[in-house]
């Protein structure tokens, strides 16, 4: 995949099927452009993705954590079949720019656009002012077609990163994962932690997430972590391990049932599966590794529903 960052001065090497949008999340309506537009390299376009290199509510000044990373994003998009990748800079000027002349110049002229698909609420251009109506009314013009996706539905009501995020932060992780389309998850290299699992016979590995990542509720967590490709059953915390550390950061502490060998610096991605405890300060190192070793039995035994 091909991946477009930092800067606006770019072309296309042939004609392209876009999709427009945040994809914070990359949920299942937004699996559903991707999926559109990969149906288009059939037809000799190249699946487009144009989102921003920031999320407008960041660039605006409201702190708001995000769902999916820039790395996790282009992980998803490479294995949907995404050809090239835009991150287009988010600044004062580019936030500027009047939607007619992003169509003009980006989509048609440097992206070559023959296909555009995008949902009902997408917007762009200066104080938001482009549409999907406004796509359509310049689609004769410059030769492209459009597609627009209707909102996907869980459970009766509208998927959405809003939505998601309220459930991920309510720790309600079969909820996030429905509207996902795959579970909520963590990615990273392998930490050097104080190894304090490996003294009681239960290591493991630790993931400090990017500092705007969405994490749920502190607690204990059953969980899925792939490493060099090979999907393991495991338990996580997440949360700042009170008992054994002063420390506040946040992470994201994972025990792997079967790995052997050295894991520390290697890419990981853990899928949060569903929430088992609060975090908690235990009195004594031995009381927590008596619920250690509850909560090791229980994630053994554990099954998705």
């Amino acid at each position: 995949m091909q991946i477009i960052e930092r800067t606006t001065e770019f072309r296309l090497s042939g004609k392209s099927a876009v999709a427009i949008g945040k994809f914070d999340g990359v949920h299942l309506g937004h699996r559903e452009l991707i999926r559109k537009i990969t149906e288009q390299k059939k037809t000799g376009c190249l699946a487009t993705v144009f989102t921003f290199d920031t999320s407008a509510a960041a660039f605006f000044g409201k702190e708001e954590k995000e769902l999916t990373t820039l790395a996790e994003k282009r992980r998803i998009f490479s294995r949907m079949g995404v050809d090239v990748l835009i991150e287009f800079p988010l600044n004062t000027e580019t936030a500027a720019t009047e939607p007619e002349v992003f169509v003009h110049k980006y989509l048609a002229g440097q992206m070559q656009a023959a296909y555009i698909c995008a949902g009902a609420d997408l917007s762009f251009g200066k104080k938001g002012a482009g549409n999907y109506r406004l796509l359509e009314r310049y689609a004769d013009q410059y030769g492209y077609r459009t597609k627009l996706i209707e909102k996907v539905k869980v459970d009766g009501e509208e998927v959405s990163s809003t939505r998601v995020r309220e459930a991920v932060r309510k720790g309600q992780m079969e909820m996030a994962a429905r509207m996902l389309g795959t579970p909520y998850s963590v990615s990273g290299q392998v930490e050097h932690g104080k190894k304090f699992g490996r003294t009681i016979g239960m290591p493991t590995a630790n993931l400090l997430p990017e500092p705007d990542k969405l994490l749920p509720p502190n607690g204990v967590y059953y969980s899925r972590a792939v490493v060099d490709g090979v999907l393991y059953k495991s338990v996580s915390n997440v949360g700042c391990k009170p008992t054994v550390s002063d420390n506040r950061v946040m992470g994201v502490e994972t025990y792997l049932y079967g790995f052997a060998g050295d894991i520390y610096g290697k890419d990981m991605t853990v899928e949060l599966l569903a929430f088992r405890r609060p975090e908690r300060k235990f009195g004594t190192v031995e009381e927590l590794k008596a619920q250690m070793e509850e909560d090791i039995a229980a994630g053994q035994i554990y099954e998705p529903r």
